[in-house]
């Protein structure tokens, strides 16, 4: 009867694993992919070559704009006005959001983005506003995804979720060897390799 239990407990918890094992697998698959391709392309970012594009936008705020932002006192750093905001959206199509650096000259808003840079800078003597966008290309970008630099909160949110899943799907994977180890004697020698490789690699040629 104990023997019986035994295999019913194995049985149900390999086909618990094998779900687990291929929900994560599922979930993880195309992000997987992207950092596996992405992790190349840091690894040789100083081996791939990009030609930033450099794209400019310029206009004059109208003077009635101009003479109320000069009424509000500079604060060193601060939002942009809603007034100034929708101006900047309606006739240069910018977005713009975060916090701008103010002064008695210029105001001056960075812009960061994955896969390049942005800035607006507004000054206030003649009104002219200028924005300037900075496109490093697509694998430039990718590897910010990667990273995430300047990806916002949601990215962020999304790489947290994206960690657990592998974690679930490595554990899960782990748990399988166990289970299905016997009959098969280089399961575990091939898993101890995973960790004696990298150890010995970082250990005698990572200074």
């Amino acid at each position: 009867m104990r023997r019986k239990l035994t295999l019913g407990s194995r049985a149900f918890w390999l086909r618990q694993m094998r779900q687990w094992h291929w929900i994560s697998a599922a979930i993880c698959l195309i992000g997987m992919l992207l950092f596996a391709i992405t992790g190349i392309t840091l690894n040789h970012a100083s081996r791939i070559e990009s030609k930033p594009r450099i794209s400019t936008v310029e206009a004059t705020l109208p003077p009635d704009l101009l003479a109320r932002i000069k009424t509000m006192p500079p604060a060193g750093k601060g939002p942009l006005p809603p007034e100034l905001t929708d101006w900047v959206s309606r006739q240069m199509n910018v977005q713009t959001a975060g916090e701008a650096e103010w002064s008695a000259q210029e105001i001056y808003l960075a812009l960061p983005r994955p896969g390049g840079d942005a800035w607006l800078s507004v000054d206030l003597a003649s009104g002219e506003a200028r924005y300037e966008r900075t496109d490093r290309g697509w694998i430039s970008y990718l590897n910010d995804l990667h990273k995430g630099r300047n990806t916002g909160a949601v990215w962020s949110l999304f790489l947290d979720a994206f960690a657990i899943a592998c974690v679930v799907f490595c554990i899960t994977g782990l748990v399988l060897l166990q289970l299905l180890s016997n009959g098969r004697p280089s399961t575990w020698p091939l898993v101890g390799l995973g960790l004696v490789i990298p150890a010995l690699l970082a250990i005698f040629f990572i200074h």
